[in-house]
């Protein structure tokens, strides 16, 4: 079990690592009450983050330190998130602000997260804020509303081990002027497929490095014991169990309706239900809904889904 709940952290990490290999356009100048762009945030200074030296400036998304052990191949790494960003005013001077994801990891299995957050102040961005989240947490929402930042993650409660996070936490900071207050945890409950319920998701990849096509559209619902959805052409349905450890599931027999469909729609539809169906953990990473399944030969994949409310 612990060995399939490594792979959210694992997962985590390669997912933020996007932005390491992807090439950053010519800057272009932003309007002055603009919010910061993710491309301007990928070079920018951040401090806040107590495992490293003191402030860090990233290249390309990256800051990377000197070993630990003088010659050692580990090094510690601050990446931010180049696919996770929200705006609004946190200040309340009507202009919006910018948090992104830091993530740092100093070579082991440990992933610490953080929520920054950047003000365009005359011209210039400014790292007002920089709060942890923890070590192997999932983030399954954030958003700004009424001055305050609020996030929804999963993280280790009591009696959970480091690498299989089960406790759902509601957090908020609410923010004097440019001043964060400490954050409040507003609820935490047991993390359950419950937490899928109300809310529409749609397959946006296959696997971590494979993403899904926009058209047809797959979606997955969850209600009371039960699963639904489209899987690109016909619909289904079946039952999802939680498993004995928090995260683990197993999807029941799944039925669907019998509509003929083009070759390709079959295809998508073929092998949606085939991952499904070998459905083994959940999670969230970076506001996305995360499933794994073993694939044929026995290797596990994830894929993503994100709420179809955020796409609006």
């Amino acid at each position: 079990m612990r060995f399939r709940r490594y792979l959210f952290a694992f997962a985590l990490f390669s997912l933020v690592c996007g932005a390491c290999s992807a090439g950053v356009p010519s800057a272009q100048v932003a309007p002055a009450k603009a919010p910061p762009t993710l491309e301007e945030l990928k070079g920018l200074t951040y401090s806040g983050i107590p495992e490293t030296p003191g402030p860090v400036t990233l290249q390309n998304g990256v800051w990377t330190g000197e070993p630990a052990v003088p010659g050692g191949a580990s090094r510690p790494t601050v990446r931010l998130a180049d696919d996770f960003l929200i705006l609004g005013d946190l200040d309340g001077d009507g202009l919006d602000e910018s948090v992104v994801v830091l993530t740092f990891n100093s070579g082991g299995s440990g992933v610490f997260s953080y929520l920054a957050v950047v003000s365009r102040r005359e011209g210039k961005l400014d790292n007002i804020a920089t709060e942890s989240l923890g070590d192997r947490v999932q983030l399954k929402t954030a958003s700004i509303q009424n001055q305050k930042l609020l996030a929804s993650v999963v993280r280790s409660g009591s009696g959970d081990a480091a690498c299989c996070p089960g406790e759902l936490a509601d957090l908020q900071w609410s923010f004097d002027g440019r001043k964060p207050s400490a954050p409040i945890t507003a609820k935490t409950s047991r993390l359950s497929l419950g937490a899928l319920a109300g809310t529409e998701w749609i397959l946006r990849s296959w696997d971590l490095t494979e993403s899904a096509a926009l058209e047809p559209v797959v979606t997955l619902t969850y209600d009371a014991g039960r699963i639904a959805g489209s899987s690109g052409c016909n619909r289904y349905n079946g039952t999802a169990t939680d498993g004995p450890a928090t995260g683990e599931f197993s999807v029941g027999p799944l039925a669907g309706t019998r509509m003929a469909c083009a070759d390709t729609l079959s295809a998508v539809e073929t092998r949606f239900i085939e991952q499904l169906s070998g459905a083994q953990t959940y999670g969230f990473m970076l506001g996305r809904l995360a499933i794994s399944y073993r694939k044929t030969g026995g290797s596990m994949g994830t894929m993503l889904f994100q709420d179809r409310a955020a796409l609006r």
